[in-house]
């Protein structure tokens, strides 16, 4: 099972800069997005996305142009859920979940508390709900791949000046902490099982060239259960692919 997770910052803004085009050329089984911007009865091309065999699953926030996470598959689910069940985090349209036979799959738009106290605020009480949320859920589902934006650097081999950024929403030390907690709940950094190296990162800032000169932080991943760690087959950043802020990261796993 080939899963891509893209925080995309507008599906209608990277559809018309070929994304169709890429998604056919990727050719994932499963494809989790973040930040839609949109709803699916405002892109054009739609069936498009059906000619390349996949069924699509949208959860868009209320708030029109504002974030929302959909679910691309070439497999048919078994069953689709949308949202966590606590409406602040389903209104914003930030969890949906997948499930098929091998695993269940999440695409997951974590908060980004970068435009103040409110919103960090929001974040902090977001990562203590989720967390709870999921630790429950993997009861019911043990082999659960949580793809996303989680809008946090976990270790300072994660961000480019981890040393200026040590005040920065998405690098301070409470969610830090955080992903370390989260990681003992019994989640593998899937690119870090693989890839121990520092410069490599999924977001970039538009200012200053910073993509160009490789000046950024590394924000979005496929978690997966310890139950999965025996599948996984291969872990990858996909840079050179510019649709957005971010870009695409890659996991595959085996279960043959």
């Amino acid at each position: 099972m080939k899963i891509i997770s893209y925080n995309v910052n507008g599906i209608r803004a990277a559809i018309n800069k070929e994304f169709f085009a890429w998604l056919q050329a990727t050719d994932a089984d499963v494809v989790c997005l973040q930040e839609i911007k949109a709803t699916p009865d405002q892109i054009v091309d739609i069936i498009i996305l059906e000619q390349l065999g996949y069924k699509h699953y949208w959860f868009p926030a209320e708030k029109k142009g504002y974030s929302g996470t959909a679910i691309f598959s070439k497999i048919e689910p078994n069953h689709v859920e949308y949202g966590c069940g606590i409406e602040d985090y389903d209104r914003e349209g930030r969890i949906i979940r997948a499930d098929f036979e091998e695993c269940s799959v999440i695409s997951a738009y974590f908060p980004s508390g970068s435009s103040g106290d409110i919103r960090q605020v929001f974040k902090y009480k977001f990562l203590d709900e989720i967390a709870d949320y999921i630790s429950r859920l993997k009861v019911d589902f043990p082999k659960l791949v949580i793809s996303g934006d989680y809008n946090i650097c976990h270790k300072a081999i994660d961000i480019h000046n981890p040393k200026s950024n040590a005040n920065s929403s998405g690098f301070l030390p409470e969610e830090r902490a955080w992903m370390d907690s989260f990681v003992h709940l019994g989640f593998i950094d899937t690119f870090r099982h693989f890839n121990p190296d520092p410069h490599n990162y999924t977001w970039w800032s538009y200012r200053a060239g910073a993509r160009n000169k490789n000046l950024g932080w590394r924000i979005d991943y496929h978690m997966v259960t310890l139950e999965l760690e025996k599948n996984l087959k291969r872990a990858a950043i996909l840079p050179e692919a510019k649709h957005s802020d971010h870009c695409p990261i890659l996991l595959e796993l085996s279960f043959y």
